[in-house]
């Protein structure tokens, strides 16, 4: 039996959106569509291979197994892909770059406007998730660069230090600790509600490692998906956070946050790029990557 690859690619969009509506729209294509060529493949291969719920598709013990194959049976076509496109060098192309969220929103927009204006014949695509989200799509091949802001350990992924990034205490102004005369004792935390994002997410990692190694149980921990969310929550008037001091920066410009100042809780955190050994970077890669080793700290 030979698997339809049409069909394949749209099963394997499903499994990883965990929904027919959301394949279609990054497929373009309608759901109908979607939905037939899925029903289509389960009869070739002769297995059910998504289960169909009001909680959305999950996997199938079959289906497990075929989107391992699936995953490194694409990721060796966009090999194939990337030795075909670095031949071509600089003249055309696209290059694919994924960052964790802070990453994408602070860091890199500089570097992304400098190569565009450079070399506006690439075609440039950004996509911005969470740490682990990221190293899971440099894993499928997805991604040319890849900028994280936490800890990884991946099988088969190797981690280069970019740049240090200092993070901060944020606190709404008329917050208690915001009007203390002294910097604030690390132990004073504990009283408080922290707000942290989702878990997968580097800023998440870095702050709770932050409180353990002080040995701090904060009152409450509040989990929020973002860190703009984060800021906006806290300027409520609602806990205090740890973030990147980039991140707070123009909230704290407009005095609708403050960088709580302490004694003993000085916070920095490594932002790091990950590869995949082995692999050769593309024209327009190879330029990107030169172009964060000249950026600033």
């Amino acid at each position: 039996m030979s698997l339809n690859l049409h069909l394949l690619r749209l099963f394997a969009a499903v499994a990883r959106h965990q929904s027919f509506s959301r394949a279609a729209e990054a497929l373009h294509l309608s759901q109908p569509a979607v939905s037939k060529g899925v029903r289509d493949f389960e009869a070739q291969v002769g297995s059910r291979l998504l289960e169909r719920g009001a909680g959305g598709v999950t996997l199938t013990e079959a289906g497990a197994l075929l989107m391992r194959h699936a995953t490194q049976l694409f990721a060796a076509e966009r090999a194939a892909e990337e030795d075909l496109a670095a031949l071509r060098g600089l003249e055309r192309g696209t290059l694919s770059i994924g960052a964790s969220t802070t990453v994408a929103t602070y860091q890199l927009p500089p570097l992304l406007g400098l190569f565009h204006r450079r070399h506006p014949e690439i075609e440039l695509r950004l996509t911005s998730a969470n740490t682990r989200a990221i190293a899971d799509l440099l894993s499928a091949r997805e991604l040319d660069i890849a900028l994280i802001e936490g800890p990884v350990e991946e099988p088969g992924i190797e981690v280069v230090p970019w740049r240090e990034e200092e993070m901060i205490l944020i606190a709404a102004p008329d917050h208690a600790l915001a009007r203390a005369t002294a910097p604030i004792a690390a132990a004073a935390l504990a009283n408080e509600i922290v707000l942290v994002r989702e878990p997968g997410s580097g800023t998440r990692e870095v702050a709770l490692a932050a409180l353990e190694s002080h040995r701090i149980v904060p009152r409450q921990i509040l989990e929020v998906g973002s860190t703009e969310a984060i800021k906006q929550i806290v300027a409520g008037g609602l806990g205090i956070a740890i973030v990147s001091a980039a991140a707070a920066a123009d909230q704290i410009a407009l005095g609708k946050l403050v960088a709580l100042s302490t004694r003993d809780f000085a916070v920095r955190r490594q932002l790091t790029r990950l590869r995949l050994p082995g692999r050769q970077p593309s024209a327009p890669a190879a330029v990107f990557e030169a172009l964060l080793d000249q950026a600033p700290d």
